[in-house]
C-alpha cells in the first residue's frame, strides 16, 4: 500500500448491513483500489476485502429486553471498538444502519476528530428524534436511501444527501432463469405460490414460525393447489419444515417467482414490493418490548413501504393481531391473480418504484465518500 492509502473502519451490525457494506466497499475499491478496510461486519464485507473484527452473528440483537440481556457483551464490544479506533486512527469511519450501537460509538470517539459517514441513516423520524442532535454533532456526512428523509433531516438541521435506495441496483432474473427455478423446485407455474419470510433473527423465528405454519394450514383448506416456498435468512435454522415446502436460500429469486408472501416486518417488505410480489406484513416482539415501542413510536405504520407511500398499501398485523386467521384472510385475495385487491397493490408498487431513485446507488455513495475524503 502507498502512503496515500485511505484506511476505512466500517461497522455493520446486521445481515442487511453486511450486504450493503460489501457492495459499498467494492464500489470504493473500484474508485480507489489502494483503500484498506477493517471493522465489524459479515461474510459479504469479508469477501469484499475487509478484515472482520466482530461478526454480525454476535451483533444482531433486536428488542429492548433482548438488548438488556446481552448488555455486558455489547459493552465489551463497544470498549474494544473504541480502543481499536483510537490506536489505528483510520482516515474515515463508515457506519451502516445499526443506530443503537453506532450512534453511541460516534459520541465516544468524537474527540478523535475522525470524519464519520453514516450510510442508511437511523429512522429517527419514526422515534427517538433526539438522535438527530448526536448526528449533527458527530457526523461529517449523512447519506440517505429514502426520498423523504433528506427533507426531514434537513428540517432538523442535518445536511443530508439522498443517493437512492440500494435495492434499485438489483437486476431482474431473465425468463430462462425463472423457468430453471420452477424446474429445480418442481413447482407448477400455473398454481399459486406462497413465500414465507419469517425473519433474520433467532428471536423472530421463535415467535413467527409457528404462526406461519398454522397460517399455511388454514390457506390450504381453501386453496388445495397452493405451493409453499420458504427462504430462511443466512445463519437461520428452521425447525419443523413440512416435506412439501420448497427451500430457496436466495430470497430475491423466491420473491420474483412467488404469487404472494408473508413477511416479517423489515427490509424484506420493500424487497418484495420492488419485485412486484404482493405481501402481508407481520411482526411479534416480546411483551415488554412491545409496550415500550407502543409508547415511544411516532409513526402509524410498521412497514417501510407504507411509510414511504404515506398510506396503507400493505396489510400489517402486529403483536396480538398476528394470528393465523388474520394472515390467511389477508393473503387469500393476494393469491388470486384476478382479484382487485391484488391488482390495486401492484399499481401502488409501480408508484413506489419511481420514488426510490435510479440504479447505481453504491457507485454514487462511494463517489460521495471518496470526494469527501479529498475535501477533508
Amino acid at each position: 500500500m502507498s502512503k496515500n492509502t485511505i484506511h476505512y473502519f466500517f461497522i455493520a451490525g446486521e445481515t442487511s448491513g453486511d450486504i450493503h457494506g460489501g457492495k459499498l466497499i467494492t464500489a470504493i475499491k473500484n474508485i480507489n483500489p489502494d483503500s484498506s478496510f477493517i471493522g465489524h461486519g459479515g461474510e459479504n464485507m469479508e469477501k469484499s476485502g475487509m478484515k472482520i473484527l466482530e461478526n454480525t452473528d454476535t451483533l444482531g440483537i433486536m428488542g429492548f429486553i433482548e438488548v438488556i440481556k446481552h448488555l455486558p457483551k455489547m459493552k465489551k464490544i463497544m470498549f474494544n471498538t473504541v480502543d481499536i479506533i483510537t490506536k489505528t486512527k483510520p482516515n474515515r469511519i463508515v457506519l451502516i444502519d445499526y443506530p443503537g450501537f453506532n450512534l453511541r460509538l460516534a459520541k465516544k470517539i468524537q474527540h478523535l476528530n475522525i470524519p464519520i459517514t453514516y450510510f442508511i441513516l437511523p429512522q429517527a423520524w419514526a422515534w427517538k428524534a433526539n438522535r438527530v442532535k448526536t448526528m449533527i454533532s458527530t457526523l461529517d456526512q449523512a447519506l440517505s436511501i429514502f426520498p423523504f428523509e433528506k427533507k426531514w433531516y434537513e428540517s432538523m438541521g442535518l445536511s443530508t444527501d439522498f443517493i437512492g435506495h440500494p435495492f434499485m441496483d438489483t437486476i431482474n432474473l431473465k425468463e430462462s432463469n425463472e423457468k430453471d427455478y420452477f424446474k429445480y423446485h418442481k413447482l407448477n407455474s400455473n398454481h399459486p405460490i406462497l413465500l414465507l419470510l419469517p425473519g433474520s433473527r433467532k428471536q423472530e423465528i421463535k415467535l413467527h414460525w409457528p404462526v406461519f405454519l398454522k397460517t399455511v394450514i388454514l390457506l390450504k383448506r381453501k386453496i388445495d393447489n397452493l405451493q409453499i416456498v420458504v427462504s430462511p435468512a443466512p445463519g437461520i435454522t428452521l425447525n419443523t419444515i413440512p416435506e412439501s415446502f420448497k427451500i430457496e436460500l436466495n430470497s430475491r429469486k423466491a420473491m420474483r417467482s412467488a404469487t404472494a408472501a408473508i413477511v416479517s416486518s423489515g427490509t424484506a417488505t420493500l424487497e418484495c414490493a420492488l419485485e412486484n410480489t404482493p405481501l402481508v406484513v407481520c411482526y411479534k416482539f416480546s411483551f415488554i418490548s412491545w409496550l415500550i415501542i407502543k409508547f415511544m413510536s411516532n409513526i402509524d405504520h410498521a412497514s417501510i413501504v407504507n411509510l414511504i407511500s404515506k398510506e396503507t398499501i400493505l396489510p400489517e398485523y402486529l403483536q396480538n393481531k398476528m394470528t393465523p386467521k388474520n394472515l390467511a384472510e389477508a393473503l387469500e385475495p393476494l393469491l388470486d391473480i384476478s382479484s382487485d385487491i391484488r391488482k390495486n397493490m401492484l399499481d401502488k408498487f409501480d408508484i413506489l418504484h419511481k420514488n426510490l431513485g435510479e440504479p447505481g446507488v453504491y457507485k454514487r455513495a462511494a463517489e460521495a465518500i471518496v470526494s469527501r475524503n479529498n475535501k477533508a
